[in-house]
């Protein structure tokens, strides 16, 4: 009896009912945990006194210090509990390890009339301990929401305001802010009580416990500030998971011979080259701004790391007075965002304009419109950064400034608009979209890539749930479900659907095996990523059951981007195929697209897998973060994974907006764009990151995470070296990378413009 191929179409229900489990079991645990980081935050004191009883500061004084940490968009220079950027200090590790030092010389002073210096190591060695007691000591009263400080406390805040001042004076002992960048009295005051509180949360014992509100971060063993039972049971733990889940998943993929890319028999191509509609061609300008603001981000990229390897200083020219280091890092990572997210936005507008060929009315009328909409949005918001952090817009820097939280540095207006300007990209997807469900061939991979593009800017969302003054701990939890689970969950499985639909709108496999996939991978990616989002949050002020359900979690991310390798030689399979349908040989045309994401495969192993799961175990997070380690998980998997993606997308639009005499010519570069980029990324990971994080960790567990964070440290002969080494991987990303994927996306449309304006 012969199989209906009707029936050997359909695919088993319980692939979507999987995921449908995943969301609701992943989302609860995640809005609980999200629940418990509000009862768990580390409490902001109403007031803030001394052992006299005399108010030094208050709680409105440290959310004000709060406030001027992001105008001056200082999480963009250093970081607050391993959080923000690597160029400065880590801001509450600084404070704490002065706030040690001042301690000691005040009871050097107060038991022997003598200075620090002049002790002898039994003395020493007595104040130290008498120091390391005294810091975990929890002296916050609640129902009067009074912290009294210590006279050493006191002390050290008094003091300390003169260190800041001196920080923010001197461009080469801070990496590239301006001179004299804060120097107001009051401002510096308010700073300084914003930093101790970061810092007294970090090593003050929590109510009942015997370890900090940040679970002992930093690693400070003057004042026992080390790793946590906890943190060391749930990373044994985490690796039993991994080795549990990577022999699971291994057996399901052995058992079922289906999984992954099934190429099918006869392949016939749906889409061909120089065949794009008006919406698409209209969609080409997305592509071409895109592979622009690219080349411009990598180029800041190499300026920003200029300010490692010769901070204060630009080839003899004062770079900080006009570009600080600061505005370079938040550029720099605002048009990762943005050039990325433009490339996949025009890729689902192009691939829709693909799944139904009868445009509706007025849809490029529309792509026009939110073009130019995002183009305000991008000039705007880089604009306004800058302008914020001079200081220029007054009392609305938070709208329409420098918002100063890590990668959601845009002001608050530019986020409104960006979110209304993705509504209108999912209107005018599912304009094209509704009219094809009920096609029997396309209506349910339509239907998949709609419903993973209504979650774009659904997630998107949690970047309007908090403000400037909004607690730390709270902002850091809904920051990155920005980060992690809107860029790295929802937006890679659209990514991955997207995929899918070009592979089966080229005719290259079936509607079960594209639906399949995508089903496959919303249930690998979301299964562990929804609640390894935490991950993030080990050291941020959440309490030891956040750690571990991340901590599993986390570990489980790395079991299906560990499968996804296998992608990367049915990609090139796949490509090698030929249309055996058409009446004679024809090669499927999209050899590079295939080739890039083939790249997408290795770095999503190497870069999200290998190097992500290396920083991703509690005990070594605790040592390693905000070391090179985390630019170098950063690079590799950002740009290898979603910036290889989002070129993929790029070459694939250029290759079908081109005739074949013109693509003879533009392949030559997109094909010298694949090996720059990719060998640029492999010398940058291999000379600079890679090397520069396992010595910075190595120093962390030597000297402490004080020392492996300050100028001193960073500034010495080898780190100096290893930060000049990163050039050679700069020229080549940039020169042989970016340039030419530029000019290639510029020639794409000055000749699809040519060909349009002739007919």
């Amino acid at each position: 009896m012969q199989n209906n191929p009707q029936n050997e179409e359909r695919l088993s229900p319980w692939w979507k009912n999987g995921v449908f489990l995943v969301l609701i079991a992943g989302f609860s645990v995640l809005i609980w945990l999200a629940v418990k980081s509000y009862q768990d935050a580390p409490p902001i004191p109403d007031q803030i006194r001394n052992e006299q009883g005399d108010i030094l500061f208050t709680g409105d004084d440290i959310r004000s210090g709060q406030e001027i940490f992001l105008r001056q968009g200082l999480m963009n220079n250093g970081t607050v509990w391993g959080h923000g950027a690597y160029l400065g200090p880590d801001f509450s590790t600084s404070y704490l390890y002065h706030q040690t030092n001042d301690a000691y010389e005040l009871l050097a002073k107060q038991k022997y009339q003598k200075s620090w210096s002049d002790l002898n190591e039994e003395q020493k060695e007595g104040i130290r301990e008498n120091v390391a007691k005294d810091s975990r000591v929890n002296r916050y009263d609640p129902s009067t929401g009074v912290l009294t400080l210590s006279a050493a406390e006191a002390y050290s805040y008094e003091q300390q305001q003169a260190v800041w001042r001196k920080f923010f004076s001197e461009p080469h002992q801070n990496f590239g802010l301006p001179e004299k960048y804060i120097d107001d009295a009051e401002e510096l005051r308010l700073l300084t009580a914003f930093f101790f509180w970061t810092s007294w949360a970090s090593v003050t014992n929590r109510p009942g416990k015997e370890f900090s509100y940040t679970n002992n971060f930093p690693y400070a063993p003057a004042v026992n500030n080390v790793p946590t039972h906890g943190t060391l049971l749930w990373s044994a733990l985490s690796l039993i998971a991994l080795l549990g889940g990577t022999g699971l998943a291994l057996f399901v993929f052995g058992r079922f011979d289906f999984l992954g890319w099934q190429q099918k028999d006869h392949l016939h191509p749906q889409l061909l080259p120089g065949e794009a509609s008006t919406g698409q061609k209209a969609v080409l300008k997305y592509f071409v701004i895109a592979a622009l603001l690219f080349l411009v981000q990598a180029t800041i990229g190499g300026g920003l790391a200029h300010y490692r390897a010769e901070p204060g200083d630009f080839y003899g020219f004062d770079l900080s007075s006009l570009l600080p280091s600061n505005i370079l890092r938040t550029w720099h990572l605002q048009l990762a965002i943005f050039w990325v997210a433009t490339s996949f936005v025009a890729g689902g507008l192009f691939l829709a304009g693909a799944v139904n060929r009868n445009e509706p009315k007025k849809q490029a009328l529309g792509i026009h419109v939110l073009f130019w909409a995002l183009v305000a949005i991008v000039v705007g918001s880089l604009g306004g950064e800058w302008l914020g952090i001079k200081r220029l817009l007054g009392s609305l820097w938070f709208w329409f400034g420098h918002q100063g939280w890590e990668y959601l540095e845009l002001g608050r207006a530019w986020q409104v608009l960006l979110a209304v300007g993705l509504v209108i990209w999912l209107v005018l997807i599912a304009r094209c979209i509704l009219p094809v469900r009920k096609d029997p061939e396309r209506g349910q991979i339509a239907s998949l890539f709609l419903y993973a593009a209504i979650a774009i800017p659904l997630f998107y969302l949690p970047a309007m749930f908090f403000g400037s003054r909004s607690h730390f701990t709270v902002v850091d939890m809904w920051r990155f479900w920005i980060i992690h689970l809107w860029v790295e969950g929802f937006f890679e499985l659209f990514a991955t659907t997207m995929v899918a639909l070009m592979f089966f709108l080229l005719g290259m496999v079936s509607k079960k095996t594209a639906l399949r996939v995508v089903y496959m991978d919303a249930i690998l990616y979301l299964g562990a990523g929804i609640i390894g989002t935490g991950h993030h949050w080990y050291w941020t002020g959440q309490g030891h059951i956040t750690m571990a359900l991340s901590a599993v979690f986390s570990a489980l991310e790395v079991v299906p981007l560990t499968l996804l390798t296998l992608d990367a030689w049915d990609f090139i399979s796949l490509s090698r195929n030929d249309c055996d349908e058409c009446g004679k040989k024809v090669p499927i045309p999209h050899r590079w697209t295939f080739y890039f994401l083939m790249a997408v495969g290795f770095w999503n192993f190497l870069g999200a897998g290998v190097f992500g799961f290396l920083i991703n175990l509690p005990v070594v997070s605790y040592f390693e973060v905000g070391t090179l380690l985390t630019p170098n998980h950063g690079h590799a998997a950002m740009m290898g994974v979603f910036g290889m993606l989002a070129v993929a997308l790029m070459v694939f639009a250029f290759r079908e907006s081109s005739t074949d005499a013109e693509w003879k010519k533009l392949e030559k570069l997109v094909g010298l764009s694949f090996f720059g980029l990719n060998i640029g990324l492999v010398l940058m990971v291999v000379m600079n990151l890679f090397p520069g994080g396992v010595f910075q960790l190595y120093d962390v567990l030597a000297n402490g995470y004080w020392h492996a964070r300050s100028p001193e440290f960073l500034t010495q002969g080898l780190m100096r070296t290893i930060e000049w080494l990163r050039m050679p991987g700069d020229v080549v990303f940039l020169g042989l990378g970016c340039a030419p994927l530029a000019l290639a996306g510029v020639l794409t449309y000055v000749n699809s413009w040519r060909r349009s304006s002739a007919e």
